[in-house]
């Protein structure tokens, strides 16, 4: 009669789990680690999230737009002369027409203005052995400076995306799209590739045709188990007066992409109101259920209110 009681007197005083279990205590510093990590890893994998997404525009877009930009520069502005007489080391520079210009090492001759800038910035770096190479550095240093390149390059980003857009509205611009899109499924390993990446941009980036009123949550597929629905609107008459009273379209979205789901109609009376967004909604079910809303965040549970309670007779 001895161990009943001592089992019973360690569910009473919340040792043991909701399931009559000894609870497991944490260690102090592994506790304490594990809170720290919570509190610095949202930040730093925003930071490394968004440089890298800002480090790869850069690599594949900015320079190799830089590049051809610079080229295209030098290739019509170039004031590269050759010398016309052999000069010696010791005086590189020679006056052509009013002009002075400097000699770069493949006895072409460049502005001395253009030099002099190069030679200012260039630092403990030695100055490019070409003239090509000096102007291109000069356009660089003169035309494209990134307060001067990135505010254009967004700007002109933006305008051809707008254009972009016009022509997809029109109606040949859709026939060339799905033609495009048609040849791209039709490659056995892109196609896989192609479809996911464009469930997720359709998802972001296309305008919503349905439009959600409020979350819910409701017993779904069968009572005890709750799902998380988007109101669309009313039902169909013919249902609601069978039912005798209102009743609700509900998409039940998939996870953990929103984008397919199942389409109910249930009792107004048994959809339950969530205090929650419709973009906390989809974040929770993109996220399988681990980013929940905050103001939606339990507390930890007193295990001793809810354990179960043992007849007098087997506590004694």
């Amino acid at each position: 009669m001895k161990t009943p009681k001592k089992k019973s007197l360690q569910r009473a005083s919340g040792k043991n789990d909701a399931a009559g279990r000894p609870k497991r205590s944490e260690h102090p510093f592994r506790s304490a680690v594990i809170r720290g990590l919570g509190v610095v890893t949202p930040p730093l994998l925003t930071i490394v999230i968004f440089l890298w997404v800002g480090s790869t525009v850069r690599q594949y877009v900015l320079e190799p737009i830089t590049t051809g930009l610079r080229d295209g520069i030098v290739w019509t502005t170039a004031d590269i002369q050759a010398d016309p007489e052999p000069i010696e080391a010791a005086q590189p520079t020679r006056t052509i027409d009013g002009q002075t210009y400097w000699r770069a090492g493949d006895d072409n001759m460049v502005p001395m203005g253009v030099y002099e800038l190069v030679k200012e910035n260039q630092g403990a770096e030695p100055i490019p052995p070409t003239a090509q190479a000096i102007y291109q550095r000069y356009v660089e240093l003169y035309y494209l400076q990134p307060y001067k390149v990135i505010p254009a390059f967004l700007a002109i980003f933006i305008l051809v995306l707008y254009l972009l857009g016009k022509f997809i509205a029109a109606g040949i611009g859709r026939f060339f799209v799905n033609q495009m899109e048609q040849g791209i499924l039709s490659l056995p390993l892109v196609r896989n590739v192609y479809s996911s990446v464009k469930q997720v941009s359709d998802f972001l980036f296309s305008p919503r045709e349905i439009e959600y009123t409020r979350v819910v949550a409701i017993e779904y597929p069968r009572k005890g188990i709750w799902s998380l629905g988007l109101v669309t609107g009313e039902s169909m008459l013919d249902i609601r007066s069978a039912a005798n009273e209102p009743i609700v379209s509900v998409l039940i979205p998939t996870s953990p992409m929103p984008v397919t789901g199942y389409t109910i109609s249930v009792k107004k009376s048994e959809a339950i109101d969530l205090n929650i967004t419709i973009d906390q909604a989809f974040q929770f079910i993109v996220s399988c259920g681990v980013v929940v809303p905050p103001q939606q965040v339990q507390g930890d549970i007193d295990v001793t209110a809810v354990a179960p309670q043992l007849p007098d007779d087997a506590a004694k």
